[in-house]
């Protein structure tokens, strides 16, 4: 899940692979518009063959690569880390520049009220 600070109310679910990432203008992603002023439930559901990221229970991105055994496409076959960051600049976040006031007083913050990680 990703949001770019000069795209208001706007989350985007992307996969990065070696097949498919925006290095080489093949990257899978879908977004979807809610407001960034709301708390919000974000999901993502990693299956077997299958990837969907949701906001609010509503599905707005399904990958499913056309060949699992391909680590390229499909590296998601083995255990991963859980990482949440704040990530500031780079080629998303910095094509229109960095706004160095919007780290003054309370700078930048991710809230979040829990994580919740289950296997079925």
């Amino acid at each position: 899940m990703e949001a770019v600070g000069y795209e208001e109310n706007k989350f985007h679910g992307s996969i990065h692979t070696g097949a498919y990432n925006h290095g080489i203008g093949t990257q899978k992603t879908g977004s979807v518009i809610k407001s960034e002023l709301n708390w919000h439930i974000f999901e993502i559901d990693w299956q077997e063959d299958k990837i969907m990221f949701a906001v609010d229970g509503e599905v707005y991105f399904t990958f499913a690569p056309d060949d699992l055994t391909d680590s390229a496409k499909w590296p998601f076959n083995q255990d991963f880390h859980l990482i949440l960051n704040i990530a500031v600049g780079g080629s998303l976040g910095g094509v229109q520049g960095v706004d160095a006031a919007s780290f003054e007083g309370d700078g930048q913050n991710m809230e979040l009220d829990w994580v919740r990680v289950y296997s079925r």
